[in-house]
């Protein structure tokens, strides 16, 4: 009997709308997702329900899948596209016959369960919980209704994280067995050599330093920028900071610290950076550094490791997991300790060699054909 629910041909719906439209954390978790499931399990018929077209250089995978079928609103609904997601699409499931649907970014459409079909989703963070302070306040109550409606509601939940697992448990009061931890992988990209003379030639066009630390992420105050800027009056002058990542407010608190400390000259900030050449700073860099207070996952150090980069990360949250037991944590606040971390992963060649040997081994357990076999045996369990 095990054996006929294993081959059983599956139509899966997702909700689409993050790949579609968000070029980094969800848009980048939920094409993970559905191009490893459509290229591990290529017999089921997968099903993209998304709000709007959008042009989108990252969706050609999928794209081309003939596995994959994208359904968008039509007629009035175009016009409505924020509410068909929420209402108007689980008429368009129910007639694509979809047996399972998947919620990639924390959410399910209002009533599917009234449908049915069974519904899995997958809860990235409770950020906006433990940290309101960075979130508006009605953004705060519309993720706070989104979330727990969500967990209550779905048959099987999916944690990114152990971290993210506890706090689900802790602030919504949900059983433990409901809730699965499956973890993600980078892009493909990030684990391909990019040839030296590319490297080269992006160090080039970017005006990138010859020895760099290196942070990729948003410049927002939880992903903590400024103490790595610190570090750097306490580091050997020949290394910058280059940070890449969309700028908020927080940016010009940065700039101006810099510019104050006459740092600056040594402080590199990259925004609206080009993916594809993302692979090739990574490689150039000799540290990557993330402090951030609080993470669901952190697919940075993922994509760092992968590229054979020493990582260092704070205490705190998830960070451990994704880096692993050899990589370096510390203190978020403590600048004068992840200077100290910074200097002795530079000075020491043979503990460096050490963190990307071992890194690259820990990255193994992310490999994206075993966690397209998590959820697919998650999606299995269902039926």
């Amino acid at each position: 009997m095990q054996d006929v629910v294993q081959m059983k041909i599956m139509k899966i719906g997702f909700d689409a709308k993050r790949a579609v439209q968000n070029n980094t954390g969800l848009g980048n978790y939920s094409r993970f997702v559905m191009e490893a499931l459509s290229e591990y399990y290529p017999d089921n018929t997968y099903f993209l329900f998304a709000p709007r077209r959008k042009m989108n250089e990252r969706l050609k995978t999928l794209i081309s899948r003939s596995n994959v079928a994208f359904i968008f609103p039509s007629g009035i609904s175009k016009l409505l596209s924020s509410l068909w997601r929420i209402f108007g699409s689980k008429k368009q499931i129910n007639k694509n016959r979809v047996e399972i649907f998947h919620g990639l970014s924390n959410e399910l459409p209002v009533n599917i369960h009234s449908t049915g079909i069974k519904t899995v989703v997958t809860v990235h963070d409770l950020i906006f919980i433990r940290y309101p302070q960075y979130y508006h306040r009605i953004d705060r109550k519309i993720y706070l209704w989104k979330f727990r409606r969500a967990c209550l509601k779905a048959d099987v939940i999916i944690a990114v994280s152990e971290c993210t697992k506890r706090d689900i448990i802790s602030f919504f009061r949900i059983a433990g067995e409901k809730i699965k931890v499956v973890y993600q992988d980078c892009r493909p990209d990030f684990k391909w050599p990019v040839p030296e003379e590319k490297r080269m030639q992006i160090a080039e066009k970017h005006q990138l330093p010859q020895r760099f630390i290196l942070y990729v992420g948003s410049i927002e105050p939880r992903k903590n920028l400024l103490p790595a800027v610190k570090t750097l009056s306490r580091i050997p002058e020949e290394i910058h900071l280059v940070a890449v990542g969309k700028s908020t407010p927080y940016q010009q608190e940065i700039e101006k610290y810099a510019h104050e400390t006459g740092l600056e000259s040594r402080l590199h900030i990259k925004n609206d950076f080009p993916f594809e050449d993302l692979p090739a700073v990574y490689q150039l860099a000799s540290v990557f550094v993330y402090p951030s207070f609080f993470e669901g996952f952190g697919i940075p150090l993922i994509e760092a490791l992968s590229c054979g980069v020493p990582v260092i990360a704070a205490t705190g949250s998830c960070l451990e997991e994704a880096g692993g037991p050899d990589s370096i944590y510390v203190d978020p606040l403590n600048d004068a300790e992840l200077a100290a971390k910074i200097r002795e992963v530079l000075e020491n060649k043979d503990l460096a060699e050490k963190m990307v040997k071992r890194g690259l081994e820990y990255m193994k357990r992310f490999d994206s054909q075993k966690i397209a076999g998590e959820i697919m045996e998650i999606y299995r369990s269902l039926l």
